[in-house]
């Protein structure tokens, strides 16, 4: 995974275990690597997945089942879907739209480049 600069490593973790719930290769249910592993996986300190891993049990992603690990909590998906959408409407698109009217483009030509 490549992390960009702009945002805290921490949360690009928890978007990335987001989008695999909202693809559809993590179900609820599912058992999630362990914050050593995802640590090891990633590159990362073991603290900043831990951090993912709290972010995402606020949230409701999320469970930590004490002693066997963390799973991908019932309904996790529409958590997922609404906070991610919520995330582009206020922070994403609207630069995008910005950089849209900059450049004078028109729909044609994002939709037909």
């Amino acid at each position: 995974m490549e992390f960009n600069q702009n945002k805290p490593i921490y949360l690009q973790i928890a978007d990335g275990i987001s989008e695999k719930i909202l693809s559809g290769e993590l179900k609820e249910g599912d058992r999630i690597l362990s914050v050593r592993e995802l640590g090891g996986e990633l590159g990362v300190n073991p603290n900043t997945a831990m951090r993912s891993y709290e972010k995402l049990t606020m949230d409701g992603i999320i469970y930590n089942q004490r002693g066997i690990g963390y799973f991908v909590s019932e309904g996790a998906r529409k958590i997922a879907l609404e906070k991610m959408r919520t995330d582009f409407l206020e922070n994403e698109l609207p630069l995008i739209l910005r950089k849209i009217q900059l450049l004078e483009l028109k729909a044609d030509d994002i939709l037909n480049p």
